[in-house]
């Protein structure tokens, strides 16, 4: 599947999520829509998590099929621009890195329209939209600073040890030991100065995140239903409230 397919699919799951409900009864109680944003070290297996994840949200136990849930991960900020009507080529302009003033300005004088400043905003806004429609998987992008304020959500940080990041970014884009450790390096550079400079937080502060993992330890795919086992806690804990449902779309492990 490849990226326009997976943006598509992911868009119309959206759009469809804004319809009404005929078959709610009305004044039904509703818990806040369940999410996961994935926070990584590069490397640290973020991808196939979230494609793990996915698998098991989609089915309910008993083979059931689940409500449908939606992955961003490389094209989280391309559906950000489409969700704010603007083309998907800006998102060039727009590396997981900081805006610096002089990129700024130089997109202002080649008539950058909106500017870069404000391609940041609407794209965070963007971001903030699909949490609140929810049943998504966030992957990058700070996305767990920008929807911090929901509740339904679970927030989530991979790490591994280098040498281990080295060896699946190498078997994955088929390159040299070297290469691999300088382009983690500087793709961890980049995102820890894009989170310092709009957010002023560290990308890898713990106390940012409900979960942080090792998945040197544990694998993706071991870390998926710890992953769903964490945020059905949350959401049952939320349900608790008074006048307050589970939400749907979160099957139970």
């Amino acid at each position: 599947m490849n990226s326009n397919t997976k943006i598509d699919l992911g868009l119309k799951v959206l759009q469809a999520r804004l319809q009404p409900v005929s078959t709610a009864p009305l004044g039904a109680p509703a818990g806040p829509p369940p999410f996961l944003t994935l926070s990584r070290e590069t490397g640290a297996g973020a991808a196939t998590l979230g494609r793990h994840l996915l698998a098991r949200l989609e089915t309910e136990a008993g083979g059931r099929p689940a409500e449908p849930w939606a992955l961003f991960d490389k094209d989280l900020l391309t559906c950000a621009l489409r969700q704010q009507q603007l083309p998907g080529r800006l998102a060039e302009f727009l590396p997981e890195d900081r805006v610096s003033e002089v990129t700024a300005t130089i997109g202002e004088l080649v008539g950058l329209h909106p500017s870069l400043w404000e391609l940041e905003h609407r794209v965070m806004a963007a971001i903030l939209q699909l949490a609140h429609l929810g049943r998504v998987i966030l992957v990058g992008r700070a996305a767990h600073l920008i929807t911090r304020s929901l509740p339904g959500g679970l927030h989530v940080r991979l790490v591994a040890p280098l040498e281990s990041r080295v060896h699946r970014f190498m078997a994955a884009q088929e390159c040299s030991a070297a290469e691999a450790e300088a382009r983690i390096l500087k793709s961890d550079r980049a995102r820890e100065r894009y989170v310092r400079t709009n957010f002023g937080h560290a990308a890898g502060d713990a106390l940012d995140f409900d979960l942080v993992i090792n998945t040197d330890r544990i694998p993706p795919s071991q870390a998926a239903p710890l992953v769903l086992g964490a945020l059905q806690n949350r959401l049952d804990s939320l349900a608790s409230a008074p006048g307050q449902k589970r939400p749907a779309g979160v099957p139970a492990y």
